[in-house]
């Protein structure tokens, strides 16, 4: 199920982009989609808060009270992984949908033939997000974690401790060098080696100060000394490289 969310305070946009969205689906029937429109920022975090996040946003810019920007901060500011697509009649908000890693920028009148293009990259991009998993050994059995839910593992005394969005999990005592254990991690770029024993997610880092890397979720992280310039440039890159994409 793709949770798409549709956020302009002009009902005109509003239909022209649900009617887009849905010929794009009906031609794709194998794409399950559950389509939500909204007039207001305030309202769609609301609804956000209360039944969880979408998977992609189509969010207008120009928009009274709080414009599509700010709104993309807020839901990057809870720890929102969802792909963004901004909407708006205007160049000048371009450089600004960056700041909060959007996946796309799109001018009004959204030309169906582009919308459909973009569509297809980022529901690709979801897709394998959603299928991209770690199968960890606990001490209650086998647990099954989406990389993307995974803020950063250390190992801590004899176990490798995950700490996830919603949960933290403790395996067995581990018998590997922690480099092994972590392997299926490092295998996916968003994953990054702090030193010998800490292993961080960049789509969780909100920014870096000094030492400190902060998360997403308004914790922070003390880096390991040693490690800390190199993280800071690797995160950097990671997303200029995203944005690239």
């Amino acid at each position: 199920m793709i949770k798409i969310a549709v956020c302009d305070d002009e009902s005109i946009y509003q239909a022209c982009i649900v009617e887009s969205l849905q010929h794009y689906f009906a031609a794709r029937p194998s794409l399950v989609n559950e389509i939500s429109v909204f007039a207001d920022g305030a309202v769609l975090l609301a609804d956000v808060a209360e039944h969880g996040a979408f998977d992609l946003y189509l969010l207008d810019i120009l928009m009274p009270e709080m414009n599509g920007i700010e709104l993309g901060r807020r839901l990057r500011s809870k720890g929102d992984r969802g792909e963004l697509i901004f909407l708006t009649n205007s160049n000048d908000f371009a450089a600004d949908s960056y700041d909060v890693a959007a996946f796309f920028y799109l001018l009004k009148p959204v030309q169906q033939e582009k919308l459909f293009s973009v569509l297809d990259q980022v529901i690709e991009k979801i897709h394998k997000r959603h299928q991209a998993v770690v199968i960890v050994q606990t001490t209650e059995g086998t647990r099954r974690i989406k990389l993307e839910d995974i803020c950063y593992a250390e190992r801590v005394g004899r176990c490798m401790r995950y700490y996830c969005t919603n949960d933290t999990i403790d395996t067995p005592t581990i018998r590997l060098p922690f480099r092994e254990m972590a392997a299926p991690l490092l295998a996916d770029r968003r994953f990054w080696l702090c030193g010998a024993s800490f292993v961080l997610n960049f789509q969780h880092v909100s920014g870096v100060t000094g030492q400190t890397a902060l998360l997403d979720n308004g914790k922070a992280v003390v880096l390991p000394r040693t490690a800390a310039v190199e993280f800071k440039k690797a995160w950097g890159n990671y997303w200029l490289e995203e944005a690239d994409t």
